[in-house]
């Protein structure tokens, strides 16, 4: 995965600030050499300040930086720029594609794992999701693809601070906490960020690092505190039966929920593995993302996982992760089901071989239980 090279997805609700941020970027020179891809360069309104055309649909920028259009899609834009840059008529280190403002970043993520020839050669390295902080809550409380966005994104930035009232950037905070607790967040100036601070964010995965996949999880919490300050919408769906019960939460108008769950003890593989099965079998259209570090009973290291919807990449091994520390991390997001019911599948992973019970549960739970569960 180290020898791939990065891709960056970089998506927000139209006018949340992706151009302006992308022209401070390209314009500077510690950013490194980057190839841009986006949808139109008129649409996208770029100001490349062209010093030469290096072929149809890319140009080259004084920075290093080129910018080229999607062709006909996405799969033959990257296999076009990777075959100019074996031919030494290109030369990049990364790429970072801008997405519409109405995109969902699942499809693309599906390209970059399915295809055979972009795999090889390019490699996720994290989505970054621009809010606009004047517009940001009533973008996300009107439109689903907002929510999306910032559901799946691995880093948040926030443009246009210094126009929004401090009570009005605490409301949005809270919308952002209720959607994606663990994505860290930054704040742009004008556009401009700290250089680097948008790329690198795969090395959870890529390099096997454990400090840096308990970063990237981000801090497992309880999924149903710390709600009381978003806005009441429709009543929750009460919990799942055979689990214990939760305290009611106020949920947002939207339907996306964040789940998360610690477990000290390794997890035994049959569990897991039934787990997992379940969770992609019956749920995995609607999960938005997993995040996890697992520990295995018997593996000699935990694993690193990371899915969209239902695609799951390849489990990574850490390679120095503390061996007196055997913490299992799992964070889902996902849409149209409720907190509690995320709450109540992450709760199968406590499970024990043999047991058949749910934690905290009196009543026998069987694997049909499990499924009609997992199942909503």
């Amino acid at each position: 995965m180290a020898d791939r090279i990065p891709i960056t997805l970089l998506t927000g609700f139209l006018g949340a600030g992706k151009t302006t941020m992308l022209n401070r970027l390209l314009h500077d020179p510690q950013a490194g050499r980057i190839a841009v891809i986006v949808n139109e360069f008129g649409e996208a309104g770029l100001d490349h300040d062209l010093i030469e055309d290096v072929a149809e649909d890319v140009v080259l920028m004084e920075s290093g930086c080129i910018c080229c259009t999607i062709r006909s899609d996405l799969s033959r834009t990257l296999a076009d720029l990777h075959d100019r840059l074996d031919a030494g008529t290109l030369a990049f280190d990364r790429v970072v594609i801008e997405t519409t403002g109405l995109a969902d970043p699942g499809p693309i993520h599906h390209t970059l794992m399915l295809d055979d020839q972009i795999a090889r050669r390019f490699r996720l390295d994290g989505i970054v999701t621009v809010v606009d902080a004047v517009h940001g809550t009533a973008t996300l409380d009107r439109h689903a693809e907002a929510q999306a966005q910032v559901a799946m994104a691995d880093r948040i930035v926030l443009t246009k601070c210094d126009l929004v009232a401090t009570t009005d950037r605490a409301t949005l905070e809270r919308e952002l906490d209720a959607l994606n607790p663990q994505a860290a967040r930054l704040q742009a100036d004008r556009g401009a960020l700290p250089p680097g601070c948008l790329f690198d964010l795969s090395t959870r995965r890529s390099s096997g690092n454990g400090l840096a996949a308990l970063k990237w999880v981000g801090e497992v919490v309880d999924p149903l505190a710390g709600l009381s300050g978003i806005k009441a919408a429709a009543p929750a769906p009460a919990a799942l039966p055979g689990f214990p019960s939760t305290a009611p939460h106020h949920a947002r108008q939207n339907s996306i929920s964040t789940a998360s769950i610690t477990i000290d003890s390794p997890i035994p593989a049959p569990v897991f593995d039934f787990w997992m099965d379940m969770l992609l079998g019956t749920q995995g259209q609607l999960i938005l993302r997993l995040k996890a570090i697992v520990h295995i009973e018997g593996a000699q290291c935990p694993f690193v996982l990371h899915g969209v919807q239902h695609m799951l990449e390849a489990p990574v091994p850490l390679k120095d992760w503390p061996k007196d520390d055997q913490t299992s991390r799992v964070v889902l997001i996902a849409r149209d089901l409720s907190v509690a019911h995320l709450a109540g599948t992450l709760e199968l992973l406590k499970l024990k071989p043999g047991t058949a019970r749910p934690p905290g549960s009196g009543d026998t739970l069987s694997p049909q239980a499990a499924r009609d569960l997992t199942a909503g």
